[in-house]
């Protein structure tokens, strides 16, 4: 039987398959013209047949004949005036054609029923003619379709293109005034005006939204709650319409280490041991703890100072003649408090000591002693002071995270130094620089710190397990109704004004009647040695004054009082140590002593009257034990899990099993729009145009001199080369003249 033209192919094949460009649409044309003319043919053909059968005559029947020629007789008799039937005629033909029925009415019969067989073929045409065109039809409209789905195939332009509105210029200027936020910060301006002029905008969207003929296909995009982010989402589905694709900016270096199956942190600090300094302690136990776990590949960069450095810095005369030298003592030193042998890397940048500042200041670029196979996850110890000078590659386009760790209040430091307001100003306007430019996250220790761009509080450090053993040694002695303090309050620390010797002679100089009997022992080395000993001993203050020592040194398990008046702390250790050892703590109410208030043997004063009542409280009782959950919150253990979680490490470190999954839930029909990676930052533009500007400006001697840099810092000397096995500075970083 005819097909009438209906294409009984796969729908892939008349579809043209998945053919690319000129092909395919050739063959879609070529075969929807095959089927028209195959059309054209069979409508022919049907026609000829019908032609041939209207022209075939036609046999008339007997009755039929009988009526034609009576009508015929009476049309002929009938008056010129008038034309009628003539009934007797026709009465006679049926009549005469009695016979005919009465013999056989079958034969009557069988005229009809011929007549209505010859005329059946005529009402199967027209149904056939019907049911082509019909199909005919269908045919057409299909074959269109498949034609528009195979040159949408060769088309590059999303389908969501014709569903996504263009951007409106309210939206462009609240997305330009969104990421403008960077340099309004370096400009002084508060980023809550930013974010209300972002809401006002967004809301204005949102108001145009609800009375556009698109709201039904498009719900509304943004919301007052989270206007910033929905705003996002909006730019980010409008560039995914666009087919844009953004592939980093102009200060963005694509060459970054690639993650393999074990990452690669490197914690890069300002000081090291033998210097009992913070960042010399803190990051060395955060190495052990990380490196703990084995998750992952830890080294510790420390800074290298020649032998004449050397003296000015370590104390009682301690020198190293090589770097190995120098690992070992760190590592013995480390491994006799945590218990456990450690497993990490120290390597060794070249420092110079600033006697100014009382700092060690990096010599030329410290990112490049870390291997380029090794940059993955860099953890900056005070990264402001890190980068003051820092003059080489950007920390954020050699890792892939960037953390930094203010240890340091230095705004406070500055401020008590001769023009301290001015220089304040100045080098608060280079840590938002520096931490905008070279971290991916910032932690501050306490609210005593800058509020630093990309900032947030959170306590990372934990004590020596050490003090930890000691306060639960002390415990276990009071349970057992033995005396375990026998001494009464000291204070240690090092001995410059800034570390709150000036708030402690204040203190007593001004209650010295209330606190009559009263006797504090101080611990302590440093540059104002003599100066604060000649003004207590001028005040005739009980204070007696020792030399420093280690706080976990046996005679300092009998004091149970510890005093510490300082304001210019970020976060105290030694104040940390005291509640771990058991014992009471009287420190100021201020941002830095925050952390321990939860602890109930810490005493915190308002008022110096508050401090002699404090004081006289801690004395007249005995501390309370620590809980358990007491003495984990101050472990490192404790510590590390909190920089794990704040820093956003633990993401990074499992990012290739977060990125599988996602792809996974993707395959699964997730259509969820989220932000897109095509999505172009303004911010990070804006950081990179301040790093670049900072780069110029560290390249500079003289600009740096101008600033307080240490001569001859731009790049480590021959000393550095030598004792590090590196190649000369001119080599390293050859001049080329014209």
């Amino acid at each position: 039987m005819a097909s009438y033209g209906v294409d009984t192919r796969p729908a892939a094949a008349a579809g043209g398959g998945g053919g690319g460009g000129a092909a395919a649409g050739e063959g879609a044309l070529s075969f929807l013209s095959r089927g028209l003319r195959e059309d054209l043919r069979l409508i022919r053909a049907r026609a000829g047949e019908l032609e041939t059968f209207l022209s075939a005559p036609v046999p008339e029947p007997e009755l039929l004949a009988r009526l034609r020629r009576a009508y015929s007789s009476s049309s002929s008799s009938s008056s010129s005036s008038t034309t009628r039937l003539d009934l007797s005629a026709i009465g006679k033909a049926f009549g005469t054609g009695g016979e005919v029925v009465g013999r056989g009415r079958r034969g009557t019969r069988w005229g009809w029923e011929e007549m209505e067989e010859e005329w059946e073929p005529i009402r199967m045409v027209k149904a056939r003619l019907r049911e082509m065109e019909r199909r005919r039809q269908w045919q057409t409209s299909d074959m269109l379709h498949k034609v528009k789905l195979s040159l949408k195939s060769m088309s590059f332009v999303p389908e969501a293109s014709e569903e996504v509105p263009p951007l409106d210029l309210g939206e462009l200027l609240a997305y330009f005034l969104k990421q403008s936020v960077p340099l309004f910060d370096q400009l002084g301006i508060k980023r809550d005006v930013c974010d209300k002029l972002v809401e006002s905008l967004c809301s204005k969207r949102k108001d145009q939204l609800a009375y556009s003929s698109f709201t039904a296909s498009e719900p509304s995009a943004f919301s007052n709650d989270n206007a910033g982010d929905e705003l996002d989402l909006r730019i980010a589905s409008v560039l995914q319409s666009t087919g844009h694709n953004y592939e980093g900016g102009f200060w963005n270096d694509g060459h970054k280490y690639e993650t393999a199956d074990k990452r690669h942190v490197a914690i890069v600090t300002t000081a090291s041991l033998p210097w009992m300094t913070g960042t010399a302690v803190n990051p060395l136990f955060r190495a052990a703890y990380l490196a703990k776990s084995s998750k992952q590949d830890v080294t510790l960069v420390v800074p290298w100072l020649c032998k004449s450095d050397q003296e000015l810095v370590y104390p009682n005369n301690m020198t190293f003649g090589s770097p190995e030298e120098q690992e070992d003592y760190m590592r013995n030193w480390l491994e006799e408090r945590v218990g456990f042998k450690t497993d990490f890397k120290i390597s060794f940048y070249p420092g110079k000591f600033q006697k100014e500042r009382r700092s060690i200041i990096p010599a030329g670029d410290t990112s490049q002693f870390i291997p380029s196979k090794e940059a993955d996850i860099a953890i900056l110890e005070e990264p402001e002071h890190l980068n003051w000078y820092h003059h080489g590659k950007r920390w954020t386009d050699k890792f892939n995270h960037v953390v930094g760790v203010v240890h340091t209040n230095y705004l406070e430091y500055i401020k008590r130094e001769k023009n301290g307001a001015i220089q304040a100003f100045f080098v608060k306007h280079i840590n938002n620089l520096v931490a905008r430019a070279y971290c991916h996250k910032v932690l501050r220790l306490s609210g005593a710190t800058q509020d630093l761009p990309k900032s947030m509080i959170c306590n990372v450090h934990g004590v020596n397990p050490k003090f930890l053993e000691v306060g639960e040694r002390i415990a276990a002695e009071n349970e057992s109704g033995q005396q375990s303090f026998s001494k009464g309050a000291y204070f240690l620390g090092k001995m410059v004004w800034a570390k709150g010797y000036r708030e402690l002679i204040d203190l007593f100089a001004k209650h010295k009647n209330d606190l009559e009997g009263f006797k504090l022992d101080i611990y302590g080395n440093g540059e104002d040695s003599h100066e604060v000993q000649s003004a207590a001993k001028k005040l005739n203050l009980n204070l007696n004054f020792h030399k420093g020592r280690d706080h976990a040194d046996d005679s300092l398990h009998g004091y149970k009082v510890f005093i510490n008046p300082s304001i210019s702390d970020v976060l105290c250790t030694a104040t940390a140590e005291a509640l771990a050892m058991g014992k009471f703590v009287v420190c100021a109410d201020h941002p830095s002593n925050d952390f321990f208030r939860s602890f109930p043997n810490c005493l915190t004063y308002k008022t110096s009257e508050d401090f002699v009542e404090k004081v006289k409280e801690a004395m007249a009782r005995d501390p309370q034990p620590l809980t358990p959950e007491q003495r984990y919150n101050l472990s490192w253990e404790a510590a590390t899990q909190r920089f794990m979680e704040h820093s956003e490490l633990d993401k990074v470190l499992n990012s290739s099993r977060d990125s599988t999954s996602t792809s996974e839930c993707g395959k699964c029909g997730d259509s969820k729009m989220k932000k897109s990676a095509s999505l172009p930052n303004m911010s990070d533009m804006v950081d990179g145009g301040l790093a670049f500007a900072h780069y110029c400006f560290t390249g500079s001697e003289l600009l740096r001199l101008s600033t307080g840099a240490i001569p001859g810092t731009l790049n480590y000397n021959k000393q550095h080369s030598s004792d590090l096995n590196l190649l000369p500075p001119q080599v390293q970083n050859p001049i080329y003249g014209w």
